[in-house]
């Protein structure tokens, strides 16, 4: 099990964000996302949004970058993905 974490390169409240998952489970997104302070606001069905400023010290903390389409292809090949057009359907 990994936890994955692209470049924050996603504008949004005047900063930028990277995307933060698993390629295995929710449950450990969950638990390192708690035990690095990723308030569950930031959960967006499948995936944490987090600002720039916590990028490093993520990756220091075990999260490995990778590419925005590898995180995507990751995430869909661990059967996580939560498509745009199902997001309406899936409780957060």
């Amino acid at each position: 099990m990994t936890i994955l974490i692209d470049s924050p390169t996603w504008p949004a409240h005047d900063r930028l964000w990277a995307h933060l998952v698993s390629d295995a489970s929710l449950t450990e997104l969950h638990e390192f996302a708690a035990a690095n302070g990723i308030p569950a606001r930031g959960f967006d069905h499948d995936h944490y949004d987090v600002p720039e400023e916590l990028h490093a010290r993520l990756i220091v903390a075990g999260a490995v970058f990778v590419t925005g389409n590898e995180l995507v292809r990751r995430l869909i090949a661990s059967g996580l993905r939560v498509r745009a057009r199902d997001r309406a359907h899936v409780p957060r």
